[in-house]
């Protein structure tokens, strides 16, 4: 088993979080809320209304969550990775097959959803809440003042499965997400990487960012449901269930909705992602 990649994920994952998360906290009210008319107005509003620290609201869970997640993803998708190249007694030197490196990035994209889904659905919550914290009092029943406090909040009103609600469309999101992502990385660093050799820095930093455009561009409609099945019913109930929730939203809506936030998104996962793959190989190549 290759533990180091379950560490070097954990590693890679949270420092991808602390580079993003402002431009989350963004796309996350674009794809919920109604009241902007487009990202820079978001982000003027946000600014104005909850200063700098309405774009870092509940970012302390996901930080330890996502460690915990992407060394997860990492590890499940080396893992599997590896069991498949010795299932076909390929040599350790031969190339994967690329149908076994997608196969093995939408496993682990599945395989973390049972961790993610609590933590995301409290980072949703709280992202989508423009009230600041300091003027939320001790006896609302609609506002979530941290991440621990939304976590319990939501468990004992809507049950411990409503910590999972959108848990199928966050499946959906990244199986073929993290699918996309591991296969395109791998692609720009054969192709830009002398044979047998390590890919070096640059192709690392160039790799890491376009696969992680191509993985949201990917997963950004089933991000969107997502979204919105999370922040449901906190003020008034719309869907009534996964299905409904897409075809309601592109009823009323168009098509288009289903690419809201696919800018920001993109945007944002080119530093993200340099950075998570940078931190990935530093520990990798440390570790073996």
């Amino acid at each position: 088993m290759h533990l180091a990649d379950f560490l070097a994920g954990s590693v890679g994952g949270a420092f991808g979080v602390a580079v993003g998360y402002p431009l989350d906290t963004v796309k996350v009210r674009l794809q919920t809320q109604t009241g902007y008319s487009g990202f820079w107005q978001c982000v003027r509003k946000t600014c104005r209304n909850e200063g700098l620290q309405g774009f870092y609201r509940g970012m302390s869970m996901p930080i330890s969550t996502v460690s915990i997640s992407s060394s997860l993803v990492f590890g499940t998708y080396r893992n599997i990775l590896q069991f498949l190249h010795q299932l076909q007694h390929r040599s350790a030197g031969e190339p994967h097959h690329k149908a076994h490196i997608f196969l093995a990035g939408f496993t682990g994209g599945v395989t973390q959803v049972l961790v993610m889904a609590p933590a995301d659905i409290v980072k949703v919550r709280l992202q989508c809440q423009t009230e600041p914290v300091q003027h939320i009092s001790q006896e609302s029943s609609s506002k979530y003042r941290g991440p621990v406090q939304c976590l319990l909040r939501i468990a004992r009103d809507e049950g411990l499965l409503g910590l999972y609600k959108g848990s199928a469309a966050l499946a959906l999101r990244d199986g073929p997400s993290f699918a996309t992502y591991f296969l395109t990385y791998n692609t720009i660093c054969e192709i830009l990487t002398t044979e047998n050799q390590r890919p070096g820095w640059p192709v690392v930093l160039l790799a890491g960012g376009v696969s992680g455009m191509c993985g949201w561009a990917v997963g950004t409609p089933m991000d969107v449901i997502k979204s919105r099945l999370q922040v449901d019913g906190v003020s008034g109930r719309r869907y009534r269930g996964f299905l409904h929730c897409i075809t309601h939203s592109v009823r009323t809506e168009g098509s288009g909705v289903l690419f809201r936030g696919l800018t920001v998104n993109c945007i944002r996962a080119f530093p993200v992602n340099m950075s998570v793959f940078a931190m990935y190989e530093a520990v990798v190549r440390l570790l073996r």
